[in-house]
């Protein structure tokens, strides 16, 4: 959820968006503050690479130079400094980035949030406030708490979706001065699949002219060159669903249409994000490049439309 103008008289659908410097990345999420872009993904302390035009990446330094105290109480075995899936956001002048905390393959689990008042480390005002913990996950659960996106609704109260694996997505609604859970929501159930392991995960979902866009990706990440993930999206009038694909298949009974499943160099294109800028959309995502030995590599392309308002690459 990020919706800012771009480069004054840039087209973005025109941009092939060729990507030079550091482009190693996993789950990553993409801002513009100024002239500036910020990419933020999983990495030790949530990893930050920054662009002066979009093209050419570099290196920042970390949000944490370690992993928040707070967090070793409900992920106890969480041993490395590894943030996964950060989410990006400006609400009400504040940028607000929630992070996730977990081990592969578990659901003791910990989203936490972050905030600053700027996204340039050169600014004085330049300081990462750790917000700590948000919704956690335990064994017990039938959900996972990590892949957390903020999206605001067309009223403009903040929700949180998030989710992988276990009984699939979920929704839930925002307390506007905490941005953390408000009291009483519910937890809700957005998209899941109909078989198990529940291959579903790294929720994202856009407002356009009367839809709310549900990207999620499907199937098996973090195996190089073997990964199965792919993007795909449904849509529903209503922010709390029901969410259903083109065909008209819910998103609750496995339903997805597919917007891009890889090829032959690039495998397993998976963990988007979508960021608007004027008339144009953009969509990031990493994927595992053969050529590099299955490596994650950051993309940025050009998201269209068409006639029927969906998405397509």
């Amino acid at each position: 959820m990020f919706n800012t103008k771009g480069f004054a008289g840039v087209n973005f659908y025109e941009m092939d968006w060729d990507l030079k410097g550091d482009l190693l990345a996993h789950d990553p999420v993409l801002a513009k503050e100024g002239n500036k872009w910020y990419v933020f993904h999983t990495g030790n302390g949530i990893q930050i690479k920054s662009s002066e035009d979009g093209f050419q990446w570099k290196q920042e330094k970390p949000i944490f130079s370690s992993l928040p105290e707070w967090a070793k109480q409900y992920v106890p075995e969480k041993t490395e400094d590894s943030i996964w899936a950060p989410d990006i956001s400006l609400y009400n002048g504040t940028y607000y980035l929630y992070y996730s905390v977990s081990t592969f393959g578990k659901n003791t689990s910990a989203i936490g949030l972050a905030t600053n008042t700027t996204l340039d480390p050169e600014n004085p005002d330049y300081e990462w406030k750790d917000g700590g913990y948000v919704i956690h996950s335990a064994a017990s659960d039938d959900y996972n708490a990590i892949d957390a996106n903020l999206i605001v609704d067309q009223e403009g109260l903040p929700w949180l979706n998030f989710g992988s694996f276990w009984s699939g997505i979920k929704l839930i609604k925002l307390d506007p001065e905490t941005m953390k859970p408000a009291k009483g929501a519910e937890l809700l159930t957005i998209a899941s699949r109909t078989e198990q392991p529940n291959t579903i995960e790294a929720p994202f979902i856009v407002y356009r002219n009367g839809f709310y866009y549900q990207f999620v990706s499907f199937d098996f990440c973090c195996r190089g060159v073997e990964s199965t993930y792919k993007i795909v999206v449904g849509r529903s009038k209503d922010i709390t669903g029901p969410y259903e694909d083109k065909s008209g298949v819910s998103m609750l009974q496995g339903g997805g249409t597919v917007i891009d499943a890889g090829c032959e160099r690039w495998i397993g294109p998976g963990h988007c994000a979508v960021y608007f800028s004027g008339d144009s959309t953009i969509l990031v995502n990493h994927a595992y490049d053969s050529l590099l030995e299955g490596k994650p590599h950051l993309q940025i392309r050009p998201l269209h439309w068409d006639a029927e308002g969906w998405p397509y690459l």
